[in-house]
C-alpha cells in the first residue's frame, strides 16, 4: 500500500518547516551558492548550516556540486523558488488583514478621558 498524498505533503512541509532551511532556499532562489558565501547571510554555525543542507539535500530539493575544495548548492528545480514567492503572497495578505484588523479594533476602542 502506497502512502497517500496528503502523508507525503505534510513531510514535505515539515522540510521546510525551519527558518535556516527556509532562508538557504530562498538564497539558492537566486543563484546557486557555496557554503562559505550562505553562513553569514543564514546567521547560524558550519555545522547546523551543514545538518540544514543534509535534511534539504535528503529531501531532493537542493544538489551540490564540487569545484576544487569548494561545494556550490542549487535547486533542484525552480518550482521550489515558486512556493516560496507564493507563501510571500499569501503571508503578505495574511499581514494586511491583520493590520485591518488591528486599526478597527483601535478604532473602536473607546478614547480615555484625560484627567480633569
Amino acid at each position: 500500500m502506497s502512502t497517500p498524498l496528503y502523508q507525503l505533503k505534510a513531510e514535505f512541509f515539515k522540510t521546510l518547516g525551519h527558518p535556516a532551511r527556509i532562508r538557504v532556499l530562498e538564497l539558492l532562489s537566486e543563484r546557486e551558492h557555496a557554503v562559505a558565501e550562505m553562513l553569514p547571510q543564514v546567521g547560524i554555525e558550519a555545522a547546523h548550516l551543514s545538518q540544514q543542507l543534509a535534511v534539504l539535500r535528503r529531501a531532493n530539493l537542493v544538489a551540490t556540486r564540487k569545484e576544487g575544495s569548494t561545494v556550490y548548492y542549487s535547486l533542484t528545480s525552480p518550482h521550489v523558488a515558486e512556493l516560496l514567492r507564493v507563501a510571500r503572497t499569501i503571508l503578505s495578505g495574511v499581514l494586511a488583514g491583520q493590520a485591518e484588523l488591528l486599526a478597527d479594533l483601535q478604532a473602536a476602542q473607546p478614547q480615555a478621558k484625560p484627567p480633569s
